[in-house]
């Protein structure tokens, strides 16, 4: 039997019905006061990915202890996070033996070598299967590496697993599948796709992990976690082994817990790759070399309105805390004027939605019965997308895409919330598809990630404080491309400048 053809907000409603599943309570921190891991006492599994390579370089710690200490804290606590969907300790055992053994007979590599990471299970690895978060992949195993996979073994980093994510990178898990947890507090949203690598790094379970965004799934997470991400220019870091959601939009970039470590992972993951026609020629430059530079000097950009209207109070002071500091660092604010984004949500969404179609054709329709029903909905409403639809859709990203470039180009950076509240309790009402008020819910996130997906443009994610319930608060920086130096300065300096980055859940 044909369905009857779903608008957008009734696929928002279908979405919204299956989006929260069931999780166990946990016992997980709640806001920085008490009952977050100071600087000062923090436990080894929160150290920065740059702190544990100095020590590594020095051997005064071996890579080998150190991996077995994070795959015992994954044994320990990730039965209640639930962020790793594989986790691969003989092979990890094995790298760290590996790394310990170079670096013994002074072949150290750099930053990375010997350090405990893990990827996103969208990511190719050898030898170890790769489910996308879907039934229908469950017995995929990739005979070879993913580009971004790859790079990073070729410098010594230490793989501990995959991270689970939803179904397809699209939204709702697959019914049945891992959930992670947030370790802030359990009964909230641990973020979109990547919330396995947002939930890993910010609950010591990794050194730094690897994430996708192709409306806001690194942004989004990072945020609701705690940590920092990097999304890079579009083709900046290599898709070549990672399964697309809408090829177009999809960006790939590091999740970590500090923004010097989030430079580390960034130089050793971008670069040009011959086997995606899409990744960029430009070299990449020592980014981490630049972070100390400071920022006095750079012009910052800001829409207040963008920023603050139809934002949490919290997080809008927040925008404002943030402007401050930058200034007392000697960067000078700019007012600007973003462009109209009010349809970016609905041409993002007939895009993605036909993108998505586009690279599940090997097994939608022919095995739609074995995808769930959140990720199948929109893959159906992505067959149902007309001509006219999708020809306006792209109207509208070339139109808001070049009106951002313009803009950018007027500013070194521009300042906005990586998330406009904190995260949100699990349990989502269905979407009341006859008010407008309930549409501007669910889609004004949306408009402070998904124009930087439509343009491209790089975007740092940093947390910038907590909520009066105890929630972190991300600050985004969005720039022109390529210029990712510029927005790890950024971060860097106001990173530095404050203490966020020091504040763990007490997981």
């Amino acid at each position: 039997m044909i369905e009857p053809v779903l608008t957008r907000r009734e696929l928002l409603a279908r979405l919204a019905g299956v989006a929260a599943l069931p999780v166990a309570a946990v016992s997980c921190g709640r806001g920085p006061a008490g009952a977050s891991v100071s600087q000062v006492t923090r436990p080894r599994h929160y150290s920065s990915l740059a702190d544990v390579a100095k020590l590594i370089a020095a051997r005064e710690i071996q890579s080998l202890d150190l991996t077995q200490q994070l795959l015992d804290r994954i044994a320990a606590v990730d039965g209640r996070l639930q962020s790793y969907v594989t986790v691969m300790a003989d092979q990890a055992i094995a790298s760290a033996r590996r790394a310990d053994a170079e670096i013994r007979a002074g072949r150290y590599r750099g930053p990375l070598h010997g350090v405990p990471i893990a990827v996103k299970d969208l990511c190719y690895t050898r030898g170890v299967r790769t489910m996308a978060g879907t039934k229908v992949l469950a017995d995929f195993t990739p005979d070879f590496d993913a580009t971004v996979v790859a790079r990073l073994k070729a410098t010594g980093a230490v793989i501990l697993g995959k991270l689970v994510l939803c179904e397809g990178a699209f939204g709702p898990y697959f019914p049945g599948f891992q959930v992670p947890v947030n370790p802030w507090d359990a009964t909230r949203w641990s973020g979109v796709s990547s919330s396995g690598s947002g939930v890993a790094t910010a609950a010591g379970l990794c050194f730094a992990s690897v994430g996708t965004d192709t409306g806001g799934s690194i942004r989004y997470p990072s945020a609701a976690n705690g940590c920092v991400g990097l999304k890079p220019t579009y083709g900046r870091v290599s898709r070549y082994g990672v399964f697309a959601l809408a090829a177009s939009m999809d960006h790939i970039g590091p999740m970590t817990r500090t923004v010097e470590d989030a430079a580390i992972m960034f130089e050793a993951m971008a670069g040009p790759d011959p086997h995606d026609p899409t990744s960029l020629p430009d070299t990449v430059p020592s980014v981490r070399a630049a972070l100390g530079r400071g920022i006095a000097g750079l012009r910052v950009g800001f829409d207040r309105r963008y920023a603050t209207d139809n934002v949490d109070p919290d997080v809008a002071k927040a925008m404002e805390d943030v402007l401050a500091e930058l200034t007392r660092l000697g960067a000078t604010v700019v007012t600007v004027k973003m462009p109209d984004v009010s349809k970016v949500s609905n041409a993002w969404l007939d895009l993605c939605a036909v993108e998505a179609l586009a690279a599940n054709a090997k097994t939608f329709p022919s095995r739609a019965s074995e995808y769930g029903p959140g990720f199948r909905a929109a893959l159906e409403y992505g067959q149902r997308v007309t001509r006219e639809a999708l020809a306006a859709a792209v109207k509208v990203r070339l139109e808001v895409s070049a009106s951002l470039e313009r803009m950018l180009d007027t500013v070194d950076c521009l300042v906005c919330p990586s998330m406009a509240n904190t995260a949100r309790v699990k349990e989502v009402d269905p979407y009341d598809e006859e008010t407008e008020a309930s549409w501007s819910r669910l889609v004004r996130n949306d408009i402070h990630t998904q124009p930087f997906n439509f343009s491209g443009s790089p975007t740092l994610s940093v947390p910038c404080g907590f909520s009066a319930d105890g929630l972190p608060m991300s600050v985004q920086f969005v720039g022109r491309r390529l210029s990712e130096s510029v927005l790890l300065r950024m971060g860097h300096a106001y990173e530095q400048a404050t203490q966020w980055h020091s504040k763990h859940p007490a997981v």
